[in-house]
């Protein structure tokens, strides 16, 4: 029977590899959480089968079976309900399950534990899968909050000084308790320590601001990946440490990369800090120069080559579906037409892709940034669509600014620009953009839903 186990959790671990390949496409990605979610479902089958081979008490099956089903009747129930702008929240709200999930594993362990037979390394793996764990489910619960705009950054020294002190003490108590200095039981150790790794998951992210909130959400995903392959290895579970190894490596990287695309320091994201310099200009300044609905549809009908760069905005405004049709109406007339995604688009990686992809938006109409960059000067018109500071050339011309150095989509390159705002409130970095100044650029003010609704009717009766 341990045989047959072993190779379910082979296949599974197959299942996984073969969806993070596809996932790593936007037009495959479908097509990959569909293969990691039944390689998940293989995982949990055949360890639902190693249960009932070992004898295990009848009521346990029953509350086994009894979570499996409440689990997936609320996170089915969850996931159909969420609107795209909350997505984010979702996503950290299901993290914290798993962080959490984790942290009790590792409290239950500790409480069975024969501290008299168990070896070392075992106890070392259960504190660390709890210590994980505690940190992800408080840290993403907090990031739902923040996200949700439930709860505002605190940037104060003590939050700052407190959280390190947290950090130290996680780090020292561990290795003095295995030294011997500390005289502790394992229990009274562990539940120590799941009260200061909770505590240090809240501190760990109350500073950071919710630009960085994709970035934090990426890396508190590592982070239960990791508690889940420690989990793994003290049940010697492969299913457990292939999926938590996955998850762990591939959330550092997609961390590391969102920092690259912010240009800033990882550090410097976990301390909650932006440039405390000069402000990139002042809108006051700045010549504005309103356009209407008219005077757009009658731009976008002249050009040849359109470029639409989404943003939260749009998400906010629910247009995706517009945009659809907009393209639509638009390639029927013979007009090229683009969407154009900046890695950090939006308040999750791969917002911008899953939203347009709501609207049935084809694959090979989406661009990254780096793809076609070089060539912006080449569009007509570029209509932007709630974002702000990833298409900010205060980014690349102004030293002083907070936002220096950051990659940006260099739509201010392209003939003439179109921005749909509601007001000229600032993107996340505080900063007005330096775009809406320019002479090639124009502001179409009012809900995106509502004037693009307005652009998609006229251009029907042209």
């Amino acid at each position: 029977m341990n045989i047959i186990v072993e190779v379910g959790y082979l296949i599974a671990t197959v299942s996984f590899l073969g969806g993070l390949k596809f996932m790593s496409s936007p037009k495959k990605a479908k097509t990959g959480n569909i293969i990691a979610a039944s390689g998940m479902v293989i995982a949990v089958v055949f360890t639902f089968l190693a249960i009932m081979f070992n004898a295990v008490p009848t009521i346990n099956l029953i509350v086994i079976l009894a979570a499996i089903t409440l689990g997936t009747l609320a996170g089915k129930r969850m996931a159909s309900k969420v609107e795209m702008t909350a997505m984010p929240q979702l996503v950290s709200l299901f993290n914290a399950t798993g962080g959490g999930c984790a942290m009790l594993l590792g409290l239950i362990e500790a409480h069975q534990l024969d501290v008299n037979t168990s070896l070392t390394g075992i106890k070392i793996l259960l504190l660390l899968g709890l210590i994980t764990g505690a940190i992800a489910a408080t840290g993403s619960i907090l990031a739902y909050r923040k996200l949700a705009g439930k709860t505002k950054d605190i940037r104060k020294a003590l939050v700052v000084v407190s959280s390190r002190l947290l950090l130290a003490l996680i780090v020292v108590l561990p290795i003095t308790y295995f030294a011997g200095v500390l005289p502790l039981s394992f229990e009274v150790m562990a539940y120590s320590m799941a009260v200061l790794s909770l505590s240090y998951g809240i501190l760990f992210v109350l500073p950071i601001g919710g630009a960085d909130m994709p970035v934090v959400i990426s890396l508190l995903n590592s982070i239960t990946g990791i508690a889940t392959a420690f989990a793994g290895f003290v049940y010697g579970n492969k299913a457990m440490i292939a999926g938590g190894i996955f998850v762990g490596a591939a959330g550092i990287l997609l961390t590391l990369l969102m920092c690259k695309a912010m240009n800033r320091s990882l550090l410097k994201v976990l301390a909650g800090k932006f440039k405390k310099t000069a402000i990139s200009g002042d809108t006051e300044d700045q010549n504005i120069k309103p356009i209407s609905i008219s005077e757009t549809t009658m731009q976008l009908t002249f050009a040849n080559k359109v470029a639409i760069v989404p943003g939260y905005g749009l998400a906010v405004a629910q247009g995706q579906h517009l945009c659809g049709q907009l393209q639509k109406l638009l390639e029927a007339r013979g007009i090229q037409v683009d969407f154009i995604i900046h890695p950090v688009a939006g308040r999750m990686p791969g917002h911008m892709n899953v939203l347009l992809a709501e609207a049935n938006i084809d694959y090979k109409h989406l661009k990254e940034m780096n793809d076609v960059n070089e060539d912006m000067s080449h569009y007509d018109l570029v209509l932007i669509i709630g974002a702000n500071d990833v298409v900010n050339p205060a980014a690349e011309n102004k030293p002083d600014s907070p936002i220096y150095g950051m990659p940006i989509i260099k739509t201010h390159e392209s003939k003439q620009v179109i921005v749909m705002k509601r007001g000229m409130s600032t993107g996340y970095a505080g900063v007005s953009n330096d775009l809406f100044g320019m002479d090639n650029c124009n502001l179409l003010f009012g809900d995106a839903k509502d004037s693009l609704q307005d652009i998609v009717n006229q251009l029907k009766l042209i």
